[in-house]
């Protein structure tokens, strides 16, 4: 009965949260167009459908992802083994961020438009390539960020820092990259921040802060996303220079 309630809870939560973009777009299709809504039966049945999909996902995310993500995170911390801890770090980066289903879609459409405007050969085994190559080099950014995040938890970092160097990278390499791939690196850091990333990494951040002593969850168990978002941005920079 529990389980069940607070399933009903996590329902009415999704639809609260949705109730702002419904109320946008009723009031632009029916005051600013002054126009019915189309298939409004089609729309309802498909909102329906949204509100369930982020019911579940929220709920399966609080009973599954994030307890398991911060007890691997205590228990690798009361091991004392930094070299297992690193190794679990990157491959968590590496492996949530080949699943993210939004890399993969920006991957694809990038292949596309490269074969396109000539910069790849325009045929089907090229195209898999490059969005290969794109997606293994985001994967690989994304893993040697959550290392990075894990050692500046571990050692007491200033987080501030840190990402303003990154981002004094970021505009460097701007300068020397090939015009084309600038926008599909900035774009890359975006997409790694998504739905399967974010809830595991988070997770790990928090609980390894919580495990380590003079750590504070709140001030060192937060900032690996923005390691997770900035990297991405420099390693597909510097693979569209390979590439190029």
């Amino acid at each position: 009965m529990e389980a069940i309630a607070a399933l009903i809870k996590a329902f009415l939560g999704s639809l609260r949260d949705l109730l702002p973009i419904i109320i946008v777009i009723a009031f632009f299709q029916l005051i600013v167009l002054q126009e019915p809504l189309p298939n409004l039966l089609s729309i309802l049945f498909g909102l329906l459908l949204v509100v369930a999909g982020l019911t579940f996902f929220i709920f399966g995310l609080e009973m599954g992802l994030f307890p398991i993500g911060e007890s691997m995170a205590q228990a690798f911390a009361r091991k004392g083994s930094l070299f297992w801890l690193m190794v679990f770090a990157f491959c968590l980066g590496f492996g949530t961020t080949v699943a993210e289903p939004a890399l993969t879609a920006v991957a694809d459409e990038a292949a596309e438009v490269a074969a396109e405007g000539g910069m790849i050969p325009n045929d089907e085994v090229a195209m898999e390539e490059y969005a290969n190559g794109l997606r293994l080099s985001v994967a690989l950014s994304v893993g040697f960020a959550i290392m990075l995040g894990v050692l500046r938890i571990l050692k007491g970092w200033s987080i501030q820092y840190m990402i303003i160097i990154g981002y004094i990278g970021v505009v460097v390499l701007t300068m020397f990259a090939p015009e084309s791939i600038i926008g599909v690196a900035y774009d890359s850091g975006g997409v790694t921040t998504s739905t399967i990333t974010v809830p595991l990494v988070t997770a790990l951040g928090v609980g390894l802060a919580s495990a380590i002593k003079g750590r504070n969850p709140m001030i060192d168990g937060f900032g690996l996303i923005a390691f997770a978002s900035l990297l991405p941005m420099m390693f597909v920079m510097v693979y569209g220079m390979v590439v190029a």
